[in-house]
């Protein structure tokens, strides 16, 4: 037995005839840089989430640093964020000689606490940027009015949770603006790397425009600092045609959550709890355990991937010390960090497979 976190090539396998014929496509246009290709993908990912403009870019962390860029973060300025993240939602921010400053998470979502948020608003505070964590959103009504409240714009990083709802509108028009990352693992992931921005607002999207193009809306006429951050066409119509498939593979990533919750109730692990908000879309099925270590290579014999998203939160990272925080300072994204495993979860997992997954958890509780 051999099951994979995620398998793309039988992803590929199924939608094989409408991928050759979008990328032959666009290797007959000769257009590879921006272009119709984008312009239609940026549309219709805009429709998808419920704002009213998209700004494609090279990759899920330059969305998150050009919406940076977009807002003028400076030296010195601070930007809210979790601790229990990809290093790349902290990464942005450290770049540009900010400090992320972090809140610890909500015990059964992990995501951010927003109950902590307030107490770490300061004069220096730029940005809040709320991460989507591993298919759900954040509480998005609370910090929303925080921020209003300080006058901070809100930054989703919604790069695991594309398709997500909170209260029934979808992530990344839920701020003023949200970050996606088309990472080929993602739910609508690229054959490459691949990021967009979300925003209503037509100022942020004209400026995004801009910085992604070398700070340039006319050639070689360069009105701001800029980066070289564009979405390949040919990313572009292997997303769009992914996108046509989105909603049905989410459904799919449901249902196999919900077998997978089902069958571990008797298991000594935790499985992972939707908010009553929320639209979990299980970019990550996650699941605690005791005895992580132990389980997993249990798991691994049993031929069964698995992994740690993720082992070691950002505050004790090595990257990160300069920030002078210690173990002890965010106990609660600590202790999650210890316990998480996160098992195989893709559209076209098998039942028999869940069923194989689910029972060897229960085999290892009574070994």
């Amino acid at each position: 037995m051999n099951i994979p976190m995620v398998d793309l090539v039988n992803q590929y396998q199924n939608i094989r005839k409408e991928m050759d014929k979008a990328i032959k496509s666009v290797l007959e246009s000769g257009t590879f840089i921006m272009g119709p290709e984008v312009e239609a993908f940026e549309q219709e990912m805009a429709d998808f989430t419920g704002v009213k403009f998209g700004i494609g870019c090279a990759s899920g962390t330059e969305a998150l640093q050009i919406a940076l860029m977009t807002i003028g973060i400076q030296p010195g300025d601070e930007v809210i964020t979790t601790p229990f993240t990809f290093v790349a939602t902290a990464e942005v921010i450290v770049l540009f000689g900010a400090k992320p400053v972090f809140v610890d998470i909500d015990p059964l979502t992990y995501c951010i606490d927003v109950e902590k948020i307030e107490k770490a608003v300061s004069k220096r505070t730029k940005a809040i940027i709320p991460v989507h964590l591993y298919g759900q959103t954040a509480d998005m009504d609370p910090i929303n009015v925080i921020a209003k409240k300080h006058g901070l714009p809100v930054i989703e990083d919604a790069a695991q949770a594309v398709g997500a709802k909170y209260k029934e509108k979808p992530a990344c028009g839920l701020g003023d603006m949200g970050c996606l990352s088309f990472f080929p693992s993602k739910n609508l992931g690229a054959y490459g790397d691949g990021g967009m921005v979300l925003t209503s607002n037509a100022k942020y999207a004209e400026q995004l425009r801009i910085i992604r193009n070398h700070g340039s809306s006319k050639r070689y006429h360069h009105t701001l600092l800029g980066l070289n951050s564009r979405l390949d066409a040919i990313q572009a119509a292997i997303l769009r045609v992914k996108l046509s498939h989105l909603a049905e593979w989410n459904n799919a990533r449901k249902d196999r959550a919900a077998l997978y919750s089902e069958l571990l109730k008797n298991a000594n692990v935790i499985t992972p709890v939707t908010a009553d908000t929320n639209e979990h879309v299980f970019h990550q099925y996650t699941i605690l355990s005791e005895d992580r270590d132990g389980l997993r290579d249990h798991l691994d014999k049993a031929g069964i991937a698995n992994a740690i998203h993720y082992p070691i939160p950002l505050h004790l990272q090595p990257a990160y010390k300069h920030l002078g925080h210690q173990k002890g300072d965010f106990p609660t994204a600590e202790k999650i960090s210890e316990k998480v495993i996160s098992l195989p979860m893709y559209p076209e997992l098998k039942e028999e497979d869940i069923h194989y997954i689910a029972n060897k958890i229960v085999e290892y509780k009574n070994s």
